[in-house]
């Protein structure tokens, strides 16, 4: 199997410097390569190819994005990169030829012209917020909406060109109650149970 693991993080310095998020992308690096995959990797703050990009997805079988979320998403350099390289994807017709719909064939969907079928994505995501914040109907910000829920307008992205959308990891509470150790080790729980 191949792996292309993107980090999305975004250096603030002396307040967010990038190591938690290295942390768990070297994890899941180690994770693969012990088992004989092969790792491609994409720092998206220290720049990218965006037709490099394309070869790298069309060549992976699992992508996993590791980001911080900042402000309630990835930070903004991820879309940026999301614009240019699916751009490049679609213009090229790699990662899909339009959005499936076609004047001939009206019954076509909208989301269907992907060719990332068989693919899968994931996100693996650390958040000061705590696990308790999501999925909980009495919750005053998400109001009972998981984490699923808030990265729809991620994993739209990769549905809309083919992929299957794995279950997100979430590291939680990381400035007022880490426990970082713990959530390493269900990491690659949550690796071998989803991506193997």
């Amino acid at each position: 199997m191949k792996i292309l693991s993107i980090n999305t993080h975004l250096t603030y310095p002396g307040w967010s410097e990038g190591k938690l998020n290295l942390a768990f992308m070297d994890l899941a690096k180690a994770f693969f390569v012990e088992r004989g995959h092969q790792v491609a990797e994409t720092f998206v703050e220290r720049g990218y190819d965006p037709e490099e990009q394309v070869k790298k997805y069309a060549a992976a079988d699992l992508v996993i994005l590791q980001t911080p979320v900042n402000w309630f998403s990835a930070p903004w350099i991820y879309k940026k990169y999301v614009d240019e390289v699916f751009n490049v994807g679609l213009a090229k017709e790699v990662l899909l030829a339009g959005d499936g719909r076609t004047r001939p064939d009206p019954s076509r969907q909208y989301g269907t012209g992907g060719k990332m079928q068989g693919k899968k994505f994931m996100i693996c995501a650390t958040w000061n917020a705590p696990r308790e914040a999501f999925d909980n109907p009495n919750g005053v910000l998400y109001a009972g909406k998981g984490t699923a829920d808030l990265f729809l307008h991620i994993t739209s992205n990769y549905k809309f060109t083919g992929y299957d959308i794995l279950p997100d990891y979430g590291v939680f509470d990381i400035f007022k109650n880490p426990d970082i150790p713990r959530a390493l080790e269900d990491y690659k729980r949550h690796l071998e149970k989803h991506c193997l």
